[in-house]
């Protein structure tokens, strides 16, 4: 029998990834949709044909899923969680876990009392392009320099909510910077060190004070070092993280990953330029078998506590203008 789901917050995200995942998934089905403006609430229902509601709280008194599926702008997310766990209802939260520590925190004691499983949406974790980098990282003699890059070009990088500091909880790093930010953690670990500059300038008297554009610096102990780009002003649309170590490199793109020698000729590459669909559909997959007790959540609380530090250490070390250890921020 198929796990009953339903979607809150029916933004670009859900149109793109989590909708068409529920509709290809095997192991669940959709059976309502939440979003707080009617326009579009209505436009969704007609088109997926399933019960709509304009409040979360009464979804779920209302029906009762299993899990739902969390894509709410960010400073929405703890009270939808919140409501999820009063009742017993799983969450696949879209990124990122919190706003903060302190939240990251409270969502963390709010699942336990509430004995449900959260997962954090990183479709990246469930396409082979990703999953392999490991394995050609153990080629590529002592990693030792890593060069990111995640960037787009948009006409208003601080329009709506994700333009004010106290919703969003920051700017490109906080939000489209997640991924890349759980690329590093999830291939090297926490750094120690993290020395973050960052600006609202792109569009002079834009109004906003979530950063468009940063450079993130950082470090570990094992001598590995390196730099990551995020933007949302800088063109063209780039995603790439390329690690330089003793007998070669690694180069991962949106859809490829290369292994490079020293001389950058490609010994050996894998792409999968359909995967976005698929990674969404196995990510549900996934965390319907975390429901029924047939594989470890990965991404839950626990882990995403490390990404709430890594970002809050991004912001403390630009205030204080150091290098900050994001351990210190746990």
């Amino acid at each position: 029998m198929k796990r009953r789901a339903a979607v809150i917050g029916l933004g670009h995200q859900s149109l793109e990834d989590h909708l068409p995942g529920l509709l290809g998934s095997s192991r669940a089905e959709l059976v309502a949709v939440c979003d707080s403006n009617p326009d579009i609430l209505r436009q969704r229902q007609e088109a997926l044909q399933v019960p709509g509601f304009t409040r979360a709280g009464e979804l779920l008194d209302a029906l009762a899923p299993d899990f739902v599926v969390v894509a709410v702008p960010h400073h929405a997310g703890r009270e939808v969680v919140q409501e999820c766990a009063a009742r017993g209802v799983h969450v696949l939260k879209e990124k990122p876990f919190a706003t903060s520590v302190e939240e990251a925190r409270e969502l963390t004691q709010i699942c336990q009392a509430g004995q449900v499983e959260l997962m954090v949406t990183l479709q990246r974790r469930f396409n082979p392009i990703y999953t392999s980098v490991a394995g050609l990282l153990d080629q590529i003699g002592t990693p030792f320099l890593i060069d990111g890059q995640y960037t787009f070009h948009t006409d208003d990088p601080g329009g709506g909510w994700r333009g004010d500091v106290r919703q969003a909880g920051g700017g490109c790093i906080i939000d489209m910077g997640y991924h890349l930010i759980d690329l590093l953690l999830w291939y090297f670990g926490m750094p120690s060190r993290v020395l973050a500059e960052f600006s609202t300038t792109a569009v002079p008297g834009g109004g906003y004070d979530a950063e468009d554009t940063a450079v993130i610096q950082l470090g570990y102990d094992s001598d590995l070092y390196g730099s990551v780009l995020l933007s949302r002003w800088v063109a063209p649309k780039t995603e790439r993280l390329h690690v330089v170590g003793t007998r070669g490199s690694v180069l991962l793109t949106k859809g490829q990953v290369q292994r490079l020698d020293l001389g950058g000729a490609v010994v050996e590459e894998l792409t999968r330029p359909h995967a976005p669909a698929s990674a969404s559909a196995a990510q549900i997959d996934y965390f319907c078998r975390v429901l029924d007790g047939e594989r470890p959540n990965t991404s839950g609380p626990d882990q995403h506590l490390a990404h709430a530090a890594f970002i809050a250490s991004c912001y403390r070390s630009k205030a204080a203008g150091r290098y900050i250890d994001p351990k210190e921020m746990l």
